[in-house]
């Protein structure tokens, strides 16, 4: 083993060290065959789970939601979830058709992961999804973090949540770095905010959709904090990082957007620096978050070089489309 290995393992030991020991999982489906399961609604057999992917409808009402998930890189389990949520309520609706009981179901939902993989562009399309479905009026998804949901003074938090959670009606409220709602102990205005968001949640049932996310084991132990948490939020998903031929085909897909491409050799520089990235972030890699921030500086170090190179003529389309591997560096150079 290399010396770059053995430095690896030893940062991977430290840092489990350092973290909470205690997990709550609360997994509705698992996905053995692919990367960190997402969760879902149901507890089908291998054969099932195996199968289920190639038996997504391609055509029907389905279909356009397919585009939109085709769209996203990765995340196939999440992929799957947000599939069998769609078919619970279409069953749901043939059922009160057919004059059958049709229970409404509790949709509040944990995301757990590390940033720029993909959540709060989940959240949005789910909120659409439960909008064309029937289950919200509006389908808007309204984003919030502590300082939104926390005052400053005793009874302003409740006063600030409330205003929030009725701005959300109709459609998600999403808090991200839930967690930090409660690390400042008993005496903290963040629990407050908590027990307003739980009584929002019996007060408005089935009138909007919660959804807490943050760091994975983070929001495990936020979730310890408060014993009758876990129970309210029947749907977790995990949103694994990406691999690095993800991340290139994010910074594929967000240079073609802005009218720029990658030359091979660019693709080869930038691949050793996510994987040198990734080794050595080991728990706060911000993924696709990272690859906009490279893609930016890379975008202008590219300008000061054609500026430079063309100080008396205009580049041409393919000398302004190209970025080079002298334009892409990482953060921290």
């Amino acid at each position: 083993m290399n010396a770059k290995a053995g430095a690896t393992e030893a940062k991977e030991a430290s840092a489990a060290k350092s973290r909470p020991s205690r997990q709550i999982n609360v997994i509705l489906r698992k996905f053995p065959d692919s990367e960190p399961s997402a969760s879902s609604l149901g507890s089908p057999s291998a054969a099932d789970v195996s199968g289920h992917s190639k038996a997504l409808p391609q055509s029907g009402p389905w279909a356009e939601w397919q585009k939109e998930l085709d769209r996203l890189v990765g995340l196939d389990n999440i992929k799957e979830l947000v599939y069998e949520i769609y078919a619970l309520l279409q069953i749901m609706q043939y059922r009160s058709e057919a004059s059958l009981q049709a229970q409404a179901h509790v949709y509040h939902m944990i995301f757990k992961g590390n940033p720029g993989t993909g959540k709060t562009t989940v959240a949005r399309l789910l909120a659409k999804l439960f909008q064309s479905m029937g289950l919200l009026a509006k389908g808007h998804l309204v984003e919030v973090e502590r300082a939104d949901l926390v005052g400053e003074y005793i009874g302003h938090t409740a006063q600030k949540t409330r205003e929030l959670v009725k701005k959300a009606l109709g459609g998600v409220l999403f808090v991200d770095e839930a967690y930090s709602l409660a690390r400042g102990g008993e005496k903290d205005f963040g629990k407050e905010a908590i027990d307003t968001l739980v009584k929002a949640m019996e007060d408005y049932k089935n009138q909007f959709v919660l959804i807490l996310a943050g760091y994975t084991l983070e929001i495990e132990t936020f979730l310890l904090t408060n014993p009758g948490l876990p129970s309210r939020f029947p749907i977790q998903m995990t949103f694994p990082d990406y691999t690095v031929d993800q991340l290139i085909q994010i910074a594929e897909g967000m240079a073609r957007e802005r009218d720029y491409a990658l030359l091979p050799q660019t693709v080869y520089k930038l691949r050793q620096i996510l994987a040198q990235e990734k080794a050595e972030a080991l728990y706060d890699f911000s993924n696709a978050r990272f690859v906009r921030n490279v893609l930016e500086r890379a975008i202008r170090y590219q300008a000061v070089r054609l500026l430079s190179q063309y100080s008396s003529a205009s580049p041409g389309k393919q000398e302004l489309m190209a970025l080079r591997p002298e334009d892409i560096r990482g953060l921290q150079a």
